[in-house]
Parts: C-alpha cells; sequence; structure tokens
C-alpha cells in the first residue's frame, strides 16, 4: 500500500466493527484504519498519486553563501553565510550528519546523509515516514522538483504537530550513485513565511563538490 500524502482528518469517524476507524484524507479519499496502525482505501477510493512537477527557474546560491559545509560521506555540501548559522556535527546515534542553527532567530535545519542511492520518488516516501515517527499527522503542503545549481532535487513542505506545536519541515531531496542527502529545515508554521527566505538561501547552497 502506498503511505504518501496520507492526512487524516479531525472529521474522523468511528465504525464499530472489527475496531476499525472510517476516515478521510486531505485528497477526499475514504479509508480504514485498522488497530495495528495499518490502513487501507474503501472500495472505490483508491488513491492515484498526482505528478510532480517541475519548477521552471532555476535555482542558485546566494552571493553571501561562501563557506561550503561538506558531507563526509559522500560529495555533496551546502554553501551558506557563517555567520548566520551555527553547525553541529551529529555525534554517535544522531540521524543527521549536521544540525544548523539560525543564530538569530527560531530556525533550524539539518543534513541526514547516507551511501545509499534512493530514487526520489522513493525517497519522498522514506521523508514521510520517518517525519511520522515523530509526528504521526504530518502531511504534504508543497512538493516540486528543481533544478539547484544543476541538481535535480525534489522540494517538500510538510506540516504536523508535535506536542502540540504545530511545525513545517521545508526541504530539499537528492541522490546520486553515490548517495542520498535529505536537507531540511525547519521551525514553527507561524514563523514559516518569516523565514522562508532565510531556509531556501541555506537550501539553495546545496552542490555537488
Amino acid at each position: 500500500m502506498k503511505q504518501t500524502i496520507l492526512t487524516i482528518a479531525l472529521t474522523a469517524v468511528c465504525s464499530l466493527s472489527q475496531a476499525q476507524i472510517k476516515a478521510i484524507t486531505e485528497n477526499g479519499e475514504e479509508v480504514v484504519l485498522f488497530e495495528n496502525g495499518q490502513w487501507e482505501y474503501t472500495e472505490g477510493n483508491e488513491y492515484v498519486e498526482e505528478e510532480i512537477l517541475m519548477n521552471p527557474v532555476k535555482f542558485t546560491r546566494p552571493a553571501t553563501s561562501a563557506f561550503l559545509l561538506k558531507s563526509t560521506k559522500f560529495n555533496v555540501g551546502t554553501y551558506l553565510d557563517s555567520k548566520k548559522w551555527t553547525i553541529e556535527k551529529g555525534k554517535g546515534d544522531d540521524a543527521y550528519e549536521y544540525q544548523l542553527t539560525l543564530n538569530q532567530g527560531d530556525l533550524y535545519a539539518m543534513m541526514i546523509t547516507e551511501q545509499v542511492e534512493i530514487p526520489l520518488e522513493s525517497l519522498k516516501a522514506i521523508a514521510l515516514e520517518n517525519a511520522r515517527d515523530v509526528a504521526p499527522d504530518v502531511y504534504v503542503v508543497k512538493e516540486e522538483y528543481r533544478m539547484v545549481n544543476g541538481l535535480r532535487v525534489l522540494m517538500m513542505q510538510m506540516n504536523g504537530t508535535l506536542s502540540g506545536i504545530k511545525f513545517s519541515y521545508y526541504g530539499y531531496y537528492f541522490s546520486s550513485e553515490k548517495g542520498t542527502i535529505q536537507f531540511i529545515g525547519y521551525t514553527s508554521q507561524n514563523l514559516l513565511s518569516k523565514y522562508q527566505k532565510t531556509i531556501e538561501d541555506l537550501l539553495n547552497g546545496l552542490v555537488q563538490y
């Protein structure tokens, strides 16, 4: 079963048979939820995933992004403004290779890298699954392909709730025969419009070297 772009609406209705819950996704399809966490479409409500379109704009790194933060796992990194960001290298079992914090503001980012090639279409599903480990109500707000410094990436914005806080993930996803990166900025939903240019300036530093 595909588990992409599935957000259970607040109008979920309980069904008394077999401990099932009927709910409506953000795309208007009716699904049945089971106690074990599995779900399936009700008859006649199979979801057909929409094509992800390519943004015609060519994205490049800002002139102020002069410092290259390199991954140690494969030949990918990001140019950034080192005066704006504090960089922390992941340790031990941390999922991320680097975590970044905006020096003046409530904006954060992380670079998750691995030496495995993953098709972007599969990477989208993996990113959603990872996000739902933290916030089960995560859903996709916007998605598109972009050309960023010559790299074809998937841009995806996801919204969700964690400990009562409404947050947004805004990230680039890229994979090649050398490895895969999930490069994600995140903040609260009410601050996303304030920080969107700052997030995009950071993400648009993504390069292969």
